[in-house]
């Protein structure tokens, strides 16, 4: 068996990397955008998590309904389709007249990011050699932060100039370089065309005594860690605005964050080569638990808190993502994105709860560190769970 990747091989993980890219964008610009949107229509905090998890609730109905078409339709199909989806949502973003429509076009953007995530992963492991696959699949999840981490640098340069409704056209735009990049040069994924072409998947499949066990299992972790995951996402940045930092500082704090969430991507896929997916989940998930209490607990200065904001970045979405191979190494190509897209969007549910719940505890008077010690929580849920699945391509 060939271990080294091809030029192809490469391109397409290096484009399935961008697209990722395209979901960190997104949901980061409506984080940064938060405050200004709550101005403008005069929202509270509950309101604004209306927003927040509007997109996510349209990623949870992309994983169930759209995601699932790429082992019946294949990968490419379903890429064309979300980012179609995508571009279209952002653009109208822009023009969105009210509290109501946006909530409409946060839905119509996170459909289609729903459909092409738990694709990313199928398509790179199935376009990786067997020795690359768990780290490709791993590594493609760093586009998100990254494009998180640019995307602080164009809103603190946008917004002063243009307003927060002008970031969302520019993405729109990119979204739609996209859309055509995938239509010239991304091919059929393999895995699709030699097992799965021509099959109807149906869903029970995965409830079948083989896999009942291990999809139950991930779905729940999934939701767990998505939990908490998505909470400190959507409120980190909005948390150092509203305790007073300046606007351009705490855009630091957010694009911090994610800058060690892409630093721990990478060290994650590193870890699971070499000590498995379940020991890295574990060492990563436990000291952010830890240092999640520690920054809920501790005043800091600016200059420590920049500091812990990196390192729970780096722990939170490195632990995390370790999911996107445990899920492609659980499920056979014919019904590999069933599979992901299923249990990424079950998991979903935990990123549409969970700032929405940490709204009302916020507008309820609950303290920092009573927020921080309950979605510190869940982490440790979710590896527990991990480590009860069976399957033996995890081993």
């Amino acid at each position: 068996m060939k271990n080294s990747m091809s030029w192809l091989q490469i391109g397409v993980v290096s484009l399935c990397f961008l697209l990722n890219f395209n979901d960190g964008i997104d949901v980061l610009l409506v984080s940064f955008a938060g405050e200004h949107i709550m101005k403008e229509w005069g929202l509270n905090n509950v309101e604004l998590g209306y927003v927040f998890s509007a997109g996510l609730a349209g990623m949870t109905a992309g994983c169930f309904v759209l995601a699932p078409l790429g082992d019946q339709w294949g990968r490419r199909k379903v890429f064309l389709g979300s980012l179609f989806l995508i571009s279209v949502g952002m653009l109208f973003v822009y023009f969105a007249p009210s509290l109501s429509w946006l909530l409409v076009f946060r839905f119509i953007t996170g459909l289609g990011i729903g459909g092409i995530l738990p694709n990313l992963a199928t398509v790179a492991s199935e376009f990786s050699t067997p020795t690359a696959r768990d780290f490709n699949v791993g590594i493609v999840q760093g586009g998100w932060p990254l494009g998180a981490i640019l995307t602080g640098f164009v809103v603190a340069w946008v917004f002063p100039l243009l307003g927060w409704r002008a970031t969302f056209l520019i993405a729109s735009a990119f979204s739609f370089a996209l859309l055509l990049l995938v239509y010239f040069f991304l091919p059929e994924s393999p895995g699709f065309v030699s097992e799965s072409k021509h099959t109807k998947t149906k869903i029970k499949v995965l409830f079948t005594p083989e896999y009942r066990a291990s999809t139950l299992m991930l779905w729940t972790a999934i939701f767990f860690g998505f939990l908490t995951l998505y909470t400190l996402i959507s409120w980190v940045p909005t948390l150092a605005k509203q305790s007073g930092m300046p606007f351009e500082l705490a855009t630091y704090v957010g694009m911090t964050l994610n800058f060690g969430a892409f630093t721990g991507v990478f060290v994650m896929g590193l870890a699971i080569s070499k000590i498995g997916i379940k020991k890295t989940m574990t060492l990563f998930f436990i000291v952010a638990f830890v240092l999640m209490n520690f920054y809920g607990n501790v005043k800091l200065d600016y200059v420590v808190n920049l500091a812990l904001v990196f390192f729970i970045g780096f722990l939170v979405q490195g632990g995390f993502n370790s999911f996107y191979p445990a899920a492609t190494r659980i499920y056979p190509a014919a019904i590999r994105s069933t599979g992901v897209g299923l249990a990424m969007g079950a998991g979903r549910f935990g990123a549409i709860l969970g700032p929405t719940v940490f709204g009302l505890l916020t507008d309820s008077g609950m303290s920092v560190a009573g927020r921080f010690l309950i979605f510190s929580l869940p982490i440790l849920v979710a590896v527990y769970l991990l480590h009860k699945i069976k399957s033996k391509e995890l081993s």
